[in-house]
């Protein structure tokens, strides 16, 4: 809750914080409406750990050339994974030194992602722009704590076309029922969306109880997001099944989640 209202705070330019009156019901549901993910030519594989630290990831990744993967933390079974197909690894996180693993191809930086660049954040278009300032075939992979939108929203359109892959933890989106919070999640996935189709969801069942419930339609708090950018993909359908076979719990102590219905059925 506290990265999304500093977001908020910036991108408008607010010095306090007040609780708008509640998003219309319908752009709620126009909302979910466009999220809906496509089943595509690539069939999904799972990279990472078998629980919490694994992802669904389109089966393109031959010819990656980079992966830019902040928000280590305390596992990177994700990235050794990646590193092992031979692809460099560039990994941040200001809370801890190093990452709990070492691999030949990992390169770290002690910093947090964010809007600006100092001591403790750098910009996601700096920390690109210095390691791989060519090619048009990277993968993000993000989980930061709600300072995703901050990320998106003050990265060039430019830089975000030049991964092919992107997979992002959002946080807090039951705070999409609020005016501003709509605004800014609504403003971060168009932004995405432009140049990519979502081919995975997969809600995180840590954070159940917050989903929020708004008439027919329900908003888990926590979910992980694969983007495919639209010229990778030849065919597609509207994937109309919920959990894939490939989906795991992020924690075994807690009853798992799937996608809610209204999220890919028509």
């Amino acid at each position: 809750m506290k990265t999304l209202l500093l977001s908020l705070k910036r991108l408008l330019g607010k010095n306090g914080w007040f609780i708008c009156k509640t998003t219309p019901y319908e752009l709620v549901e126009t909302f979910i409406r466009g999220v809906r993910p496509l089943t595509t030519n690539h069939e999904l594989i799972r990279m990472g750990s078998e629980y919490d630290g694994g992802y669904l990831l389109p089966n393109d990744l031959t010819g990656i050339n980079a992966c830019f993967s902040p928000g280590v933390s305390n596992t990177s079974d994700f990235e050794v994974q990646i590193a092992d197909l031979g692809i460099k690894c560039y990994m941040a996180d200001y809370s801890v030194e190093a990452p709990p693993l070492n691999h030949a191809l990992f390169e770290f930086e002690r910093k947090f992602l964010g809007a600006e660049n100092n001591q403790i954040f750098m910009t996601l278009e700096n920390w690109v722009s210095r390691n791989a300032p060519e090619g048009n075939d990277l993968l993000l992979q993000m989980d930061i704590e709600g300072y995703e939108y901050d990320v998106i929203l003050n990265t060039s359109s430019q830089i975000l076309q030049r991964f092919r892959i992107i997979v992002i933890e959002f946080h807090d989106l039951e705070h999409m029922l609020d005016k501003l919070g709509f605004f800014l999640i609504n403003s971060t996935f168009a932004k995405l969306l432009q140049d990519f189709e979502i081919v995975h969801i997969h809600p995180n069942n840590i954070k159940k109880a917050n989903r929020a419930i708004y008439k027919s339609s329900e908003v888990p708090s926590v979910i992980e997001v694969t983007f495919l950018r639209k010229d990778r993909i030849e065919i597609s359908t509207v994937t109309n099944q919920f959990p894939h076979k490939l989906d795991r719990p992020n924690s075994l102590h807690f009853e798992d989640y799937s996608l809610p219905a209204c999220w890919y059925q028509h």
